[in-house]
């Protein structure tokens, strides 16, 4: 493991045994809050995760994680229906969450029908107040300054610009402070409808592992350096903090400019 400022990242020869590590990680810290307080708030992104995260779905750990416990978000979510391809529900619901224990009521998708609509603005109030619920609920706990939701792990991930969930250089809402969630309608990455958690929120969780494999381009790992060697605020993902530990997973080929 090394260290770079205020990151800690591990490199790994393959994709596979990154998620290897992945399940590990998520498993550990699963058992760790679900033991210290009965439940564990996760948060999840779109892009390769899920793919990542099915090594949860093998021996050991999909009969001993305690499924129930498990409340799920997104941390992004593209403004569709949630059949749409496009969709990080559909995509994590076809490809773990419906083969494991989670019940329906600790899955927080966007609003079904502003969704449909492609109303982001709406789909991102709407979003926001199910967290001030949750908050409320006791599901949710406040992080120390008492602003923000802070959530046990947040899994993320990084485009070869250096964005993180809906946050893309160059755009306004990585300013935005005063907002849990927030909207964009020109993403520049389709399809542009989304929400996405603020900055203050995401670095307000308690883990943030954030993974990064590239899939041969070359800006990916320009990114990674900028990130790692230069801490290049331009890229979103230079800001990422977290409570207690800000990890990042790499394979070797996001990681061959370091």
């Amino acid at each position: 493991m090394a260290e770079a400022r205020h990151r800690k990242w591990h490199v790994f020869q393959t994709k596979d045994e990154l998620s290897v590590a992945m399940a590990k990680y998520t498993a550990h810290l699963s058992a760790k809050f679900c033991k210290e307080k009965g439940l564990f708030t996760v948060v999840l992104s779109g892009g390769g995760l899920i793919d990542w995260l099915c090594k949860l779905l093998e021996p050991p750990y999909k009969d001993s994680i305690e499924w129930s416990k498990w409340h799920v978000f997104w941390v992004d979510e593209r403004v569709c229906a949630y059949e749409d391809p496009d969709s990080n529900y559909k995509l994590a619901m076809d490809g773990f969450l419906s083969k494991v224990g989670i019940p329906n009521k600790n899955i927080y998708a966007i609003d079904k029908h502003y969704a449909a609509d492609g109303n982001a603005e709406h789909c991102a109030a709407l979003y926001e107040e199910c967290l001030r619920n949750l908050v409320k609920q006791n599901i949710l706990p406040l992080c120390p300054n008492g602003k923000y939701p802070q959530f046990d792990l947040q899994l993320l991930g990084m485009g070869p610009d250096g964005h993180m969930a809906s946050l893309f250089p160059g755009h306004p809402q990585i300013n935005v402070k005063d907002k849990w969630v927030t909207h964009i309608t020109d993403s520049p990455k389709l399809p542009p409808r989304r929400i996405t958690f603020t900055l203050p929120v995401i670095n307000s969780a308690s883990y943030n592992l954030m993974a990064v494999c590239d899939d041969h381009t070359e800006q990916c790992p320009r990114s990674i350096a900028d990130i790692f060697k230069h801490n290049n605020l331009a890229l979103p993902a230079s800001h990422l903090t977290a409570h207690v530990e800000n990890m990042w997973y790499l394979d070797k080929a996001a990681a061959s400019l370091l």
